[in-house]
């Protein structure tokens, strides 16, 4: 059992292929290459440059675009988590089938699956550390929540898809029915960081579902606070809760049913077609469940509406991205994120450990003023466009190698 694995693989050699005689789908690294892309281009710093230009409607688009919404709603960047939930279960299938393929006997993927877990709650506890006096147990990023819900994936997508649907419906009833049934919180809970006049408070039956007084929260009050923790805890500023990871396992597992969908033997054509139906329909009940009040949007808790809302974005954009390489045949102009897809895990941790990094390097090496080219303002664009690319190097000579970390 291996934390990280440093590997010459084969380009068709991946744990997403469902036979080792079967391609690998380039529809999938390329999707979470653009999900990549997104976290990446956070050092592009878009929300600062769209204040440096008040006036511009394109940098202002592009800023709120960049920025996660303060609570009910969704932006681009607020799909990156739900995507990689959601491809996560995209490629069980075709692990599971490799694996297979391979001899592997059952208890030996079992185990891998509980050690997967670990290690990615691990490596997000570690990740998000980094910048702490001692190690700062929070259990709300994308590795753990993925991690948290890992081997509980593993074993549901080893059954049939009865088990799936189910699964999927119980977490979703369960979890909506847990904040629906919880007493609504007081009108003044400035206590918990959330002060009486924000703009964001949901109001009616929505209340159930508002920042830090919620049981998610309580349930995160008593856990968070059983580890040694420099104060005691008291709120997320943010209002991210552990216990998301169960509707963040029912996004997983829909991007399961999404794997079996494009490794079965129907055409191109109907997995794109089925994949824009589920798409749609998922966008449309999230939607009237947030509108009309019984369970607002909000990615931050991960409600069950987030869960089929979002989910609804992730099977539109495999259908597309399926479509633009795997169906098309045409991979070449994704081949800049399949360089980054391919290698997922190696540019998440680079970029919490690297990225900051290399920005200082180049203005230490060429100059703070050569990145104000056009104007000050464009500084921390231009800056940022410059390390990503030097980044992006990084990541393409280690695909040129073969050379691509697991978990």
């Amino acid at each position: 059992m291996r934390l990280l694995v440093l590997e010459r693989i084969p380009r068709i050699a991946m744990a997403n292929e469902p036979t080792p005689n079967q391609s690998r789908l380039a529809s999938i690294d390329t999707y979470r290459g653009f999900v990549m892309f997104l976290m990446l281009a956070e050092v592009m710093r878009l929300p600062a440059v769209a204040r440096a230009f008040p006036g511009s409607g394109f940098w202002k688009f592009l800023g709120e675009q960049q920025t996660h919404v303060e609570w009910q709603g969704c932006s681009l960047h607020d799909l990156i988590q739900p995507s990689f939930s959601f491809l996560v279960g995209v490629a069980m299938p075709f692990s599971l089938a490799s694996r297979a393929a391979q001899g592997q006997q059952k208890w030996v993927s079992s185990l891998h699956a509980f050690w997967r877990g670990f290690a990615l709650v691990g490596l997000g506890i570690f990740l998000r550390s980094l910048s702490a006096k001692q190690t700062n147990y929070t259990f709300e990023d994308t590795l753990t929540q993925i991690g948290l819900g890992y081997p509980l994936l593993y074993f549901i997508a080893l059954g049939p898809p009865r088990l799936r649907w189910v699964s999927v419906g119980l977490i979703l009833l369960g979890y909506w029915a847990l904040f629906a049934f919880f007493p609504v919180p007081p009108d003044d809970s400035s206590w918990l960081g959330v002060p009486s006049d924000w703009p964001h408070h949901p109001t009616g039956f929505a209340a159930h579902w508002d920042k830090n007084s919620t049981p998610a929260w309580e349930i995160d009050y008593w856990f968070l606070n059983l580890f040694p923790r420099s104060e005691p805890f008291l709120y997320n500023r943010g209002g991210y809760a552990t216990s998301s990871f169960f509707p963040t396992l029912a996004t997983m597992i829909l991007g399961v049913s999404g794997g079996e969908l494009l490794k079965s033997n129907r055409s191109s054509k109907t997995k794109v077609l089925v994949l824009v139906i589920a798409g749609v329909t998922g966008l449309s009940v999230g939607y009237a469940l947030g509108y009309f009040g019984l369970c607002p949007i909000v990615k931050r808790i991960w409600t069950p509406s987030w869960v089929l809302f979002s989910g609804g974005w992730c099977a539109l954009l495999l259908a597309f991205f399926f479509a633009a390489t795997d169906w098309s045949g045409y991979r070449g102009w994704a081949f800049p994120l399949i360089v980054i897809g391919a290698n997922s895990i190696a540019a998440y941790v680079g970029e919490h450990l690297f990225m900051h990094f290399i920005t200082d390097a180049l203005k230490r090496h060429f100059g703070a003023e050569n990145f104000q080219m056009v104007s000050p303002k464009d500084e921390s664009f231009l800056l940022g466009f410059a390390a990503l690319v030097v980044f992006w190097l990084g990541l393409f000579w280690m695909y040129r190698r073969r050379l691509f970390i697991k978990v």
